[in-house]
């Protein structure tokens, strides 16, 4: 067996395996296993977040994500999972009730699954969204204006995030880059950010579907802390550990 304390750099590549295998690792649990203190484990976590590999957390740390491409870029990956995910996210949609649909492309395919005899009014910063849900007849449909991002597909800024505030939204329906029990919702873009805080504000109901890749891990920005989301969507072969991880944090877990 390979004595990691004579090889620190044997010992920081494991690391980085089991934080790409499982998102996120602990300081006791690492120490154990490897045969060395915390304090050397705490001190291999600090250089890998300065390489970008992971953030520091209470106890140990998460996989830092990398950012994820134009929206352009994204709309065809892992396309089949992110339907299934929208088509159950869909199910949870209330008739007669005013939503908002976050951009992003997990949300445009939850746009696609809405059921045509559906009346609602929808909200969305997306304007390939609300295009889509132009084919649904009795889906009044409201956009938002502002600077529109490339990164994200949506409009954010002042004006955007003043429009909603005059809105009282039944269901959000939010996106995100990376989603931890700990460090919760995170993106990549400051005012996209900025702007899903207000939008959350608005909410009775905050709902976000991620794909598998996204959990856990963290990005640069904090959207909302993990008590503030009441359901989380997701693939249903997410690995137990990580369910129970935000289970804990008293979210409702839908599987699709």
């Amino acid at each position: 067996m390979l004595d990691y304390a004579a090889f620190p750099e044997q010992r920081q590549a494991r690391i980085r395996q089991i934080l790409t295998e499982s998102g996120r690792v602990v300081c006791a649990e690492l120490a154990i296993q490897m045969k060395v203190s915390e304090h050397t484990i705490r001190r291999d976590l600090h250089e890998l977040s300065k390489e970008g590999i992971c953030k520091k957390v209470y106890g140990g740390a998460v996989l830092q994500l990398p950012e994820s491409g134009s929206f352009a870029s994204r709309e065809q990956k892992k396309s089949a999972i992110k339907d299934t995910i929208a088509q159950k996210a869909a199910t949870l949609v209330k008739a007669g009730g005013c939503i908002f649909i976050d951009t992003g492309t997990t949300n445009l395919a939850l746009a696609k699954a809405l059921p045509v005899e559906l009346s609602i009014t929808v909200v969305t910063n997306s304007p390939v969204i609300a295009a889509e849900l132009l084919h649904h007849p009795l889906c009044e449909v409201i956009i938002t204006g502002g600077q529109l991002q490339r990164a994200s597909g949506g409009a954010t800024g002042a004006t955007a995030v003043s429009q909603i505030q005059g809105i009282i939204f039944d269901q959000a329906f939010i996106g995100g880059c990376a989603m931890d029990p700990e460090a919760g919702l995170t993106g990549f873009d400051f005012a996209d950010c900025e702007f899903k805080k207000a939008v959350i504000a608005q909410s009775n109901e905050t709902i976000v579907a991620l794909t598998p890749d996204k959990l856990p891990g963290v990005a640069r920005y904090v959207v909302a802390k993990s008590r503030d989301i009441d359901v989380l969507v997701v693939d249903e072969r997410i690995e137990r550990g990580v369910f129970d991880t935000f289970a804990e944090q008293d979210i409702r877990i839908v599987c699709a």
